[in-house]
């Protein structure tokens, strides 16, 4: 039987969850379909959003950014990682591509390493790619500082080039490496429960409006949990399980409950600039309180999203570390366009997918 071949960035969570969004859609309409996904994200990550058999191939293929936390980079180590990357890549790409001729694979989906186009070409099968931004925009912003990036620019768009379709999601930039672009909507995960189920689960205050912390899979350092205290009117809920134990703070166990399931049940969710978190509470209506984030070019276009479209705030690093939290008292600011934004990408990029399997059987 025909199978797909899912090639995923391991830089935190948000391409493993936006991804998954899409397979799970994919696996409700060819339930019977071999995937492998190719990543070293965690496993328990994708379970949790995946509830049908795939086979999980843990290969390094792509570095992204080595980051600290979800908002402090280390630029010169994430060179030197994608020097290495880039001087053992016919390491990693004969034995994939001899997996996709040994698997039947006829498909390469991409969520964005740039070496799933390699993988494609070496497997003989085409490669698609699905993202809001490619790695040659981050890289691009750092030539000032580092110019030994430009070869890896260079390396990166030479390959997107190649891939045979771009499935550009929202809030994104033009992504001018791609030759082949189709434009979609959101993507994202569906709540696995009820609000009154989860608060019942969770033990909360009915009372008590939701305010959630979730900065992505790298989390942030030192969030200064005092704050929580002088707002007693709100429930925080968060996934570090660093977090002081507050009467009105609870850590949750991200393993067993994903921000998008808390999601319904928030009057605000605070976070960082991060497509799926910010997308999977655009598709959900919620407020949301976003940290700018300097030196990571997606995120201008990302907080362009989240103006238009989005009742909002935009607070810089120092009112979130530094301040006293005063923006949770403050009204939020109504997107500034009317228009409806398309909240159905999964399934929009799952039928294609499907399509274009279906064919490679006549």
């Amino acid at each position: 039987m025909t199978g797909l071949y899912v090639a995923i960035s391991p830089h935190g969570f948000g391409h493993t969850t936006r991804t998954c969004s899409i397979l799970a859609a994919l696996q409700s309409l060819m339930p019977n379909l071999p995937i492998t996904i190719v990543t070293t994200a965690p496993q328990w990550l994708i379970d949790s959003y995946l509830i049908k058999p795939y086979h999980y191939r843990p290969v390094a293929l792509d570095i992204g950014v080595v980051q600290a936390d979800g908002l402090q980079m280390d630029k010169l180590a994430t060179l030197n990682k994608l020097q290495e990357l880039i001087d053992r890549q016919a390491e990693i790409v004969n034995p994939e591509g001899g997996y996709i001729k040994s698997e039947g694979i006829e498909l390469v989906f991409a969520d964005m390493p740039p070496l799933g186009v390699s993988i494609a070409r070496s497997g003989g099968v085409p490669c698609w790619i699905s993202s809001n931004f490619g790695w040659d925009l981050i890289y691009q912003e750092w030539l000032t500082e580092l110019p030994e990036f430009q070869p890896i620019v260079d390396w990166v768009q030479e390959l997107y080039s190649q891939a045979d379709l771009l499935l550009r999601q929202p809030f994104c930039e033009e992504m001018p490496a791609f030759r082949h672009k189709i434009d979609v909507g959101l993507t994202g995960g569906t709540p696995k429960f009820s609000p009154p189920e989860l608060r019942k689960k969770l033990g909360l205050d009915p009372d008590r409006s939701v305010v959630l912390l979730s900065f992505g899979g790298l989390g942030l350092q030192a969030i200064p949990y005092h704050n929580v205290q002088r707002y007693p009117q709100f429930q925080f809920l968060t996934f570090a399980d660093t977090a002081p134990q507050f009467d009105n703070l609870k850590v949750v166990s991200g393993r067993e409950i994903r921000p998008v399931d808390i999601m319904p049940l928030c009057h605000t969710v605070i976070t960082k600039p991060g497509y799926s978190t910010i997308a999977e509470a655009c598709r959900l209506g919620v407020n949301i309180v976003c940290l700018t984030r300097s030196g990571f070019a997606e995120g201008a276009y990302l907080l362009a999203g989240v103006e238009n479209y989005m009742n909002h705030q935009i607070i810089s690093p120092a009112d979130f570390y530094e301040g006293d939290w005063q923006f949770l008292d403050r009204p939020f600011i109504s997107p500034k366009l009317t228009d409806q934004i398309d909240r159905g990408g999964e399934w929009t990029i799952a039928e294609r997918i499907l399509v274009q399997l279906q064919s490679t059987r006549t």
